[in-house]
């Protein structure tokens, strides 16, 4: 069962259209997923895998990143990983055609929230295993699911904090780095105004030696 379905900017984390489960009965707990969510989309970027398979408690994040613009679901764990991913292919085709000229522009959260409408029509297809789409996609040459990167939610973020913390301590290096080589001048130079006094005074006391002798 598809439980949450997100989409966001990858550039800035920004969430442009979701929706979930109002079933009460599944609705176990869906807002802590939701800020789960929010938070992994965070931690994207350019370099991340275009497809990845993230484990939450009792159930499995699937995310496809296309056009820089992030298709995230939270479905139970026996819930087809490939039908999943032929929801994400889906729902990205279409948000594409419809906004992708639009999704750097935008400054608000969720302002394709319209986009919803779509989203639960694909989802009720897609929950459909007996749906002619459904079967065609399962038949469809699709990247082979099995070899999508599986991963642990707390990995996954704890990863970004270290990254964080790790980014601050290379720019606390570059900061001290450039003060290092500041005061390394500052000294050089002293040190040369040293050396010239010394050879001023050397000549001095050299020529009052030789005028008194």
């Amino acid at each position: 069962m598809v439980l949450l379905t997100m989409i966001a900017r990858i550039a800035d984390g920004l969430p442009l259209a979701a929706t979930m489960q109002e079933d009460e009965q599944s609705g176990r707990n869906i807002l802590e997923y939701q800020n789960q969510a929010k938070m992994l989309f965070r931690r994207l970027g350019p370099q991340s895998p275009a497809r990845c398979t993230i484990e939450t408690g009792p159930y499995l994040f699937h995310y496809l990143i296309e056009n820089e613009v992030c298709y995230l679901v939270l479905c139970e764990k026996n819930y087809s990983k490939r039908i999943a991913y032929s929801y994400l292919e889906d729902i990205a085709q279409e948000f594409h055609s419809l906004y992708g000229k639009h999704v750097n522009k935008v400054t608000r959260p969720y302002s394709f929230i319209e986009f919803n409408t779509y989203i639960e029509k694909a989802k009720k297809v897609f929950q459909d295993g007996r749906s002619r789409r459904n079967m065609n996609a399962l038949n469809s040459q699709l990247q082979d699911v099995q070899r999508i990167m599986v991963q642990n939610i707390d990995d996954v973020l704890q990863r970004g904090t270290v990254l964080s913390e790790l980014d601050t301590k290379t720019q606390n290096l570059s900061m001290l780095s450039q003060k290092y080589k500041k005061d390394a001048t500052h000294l050089n130079s002293k040190s040369m105004y040293i050396k010239v006094v010394a050879g001023l005074v050397a000549v001095l006391v050299f020529l009052i030696y030789f005028f008194i002798l």
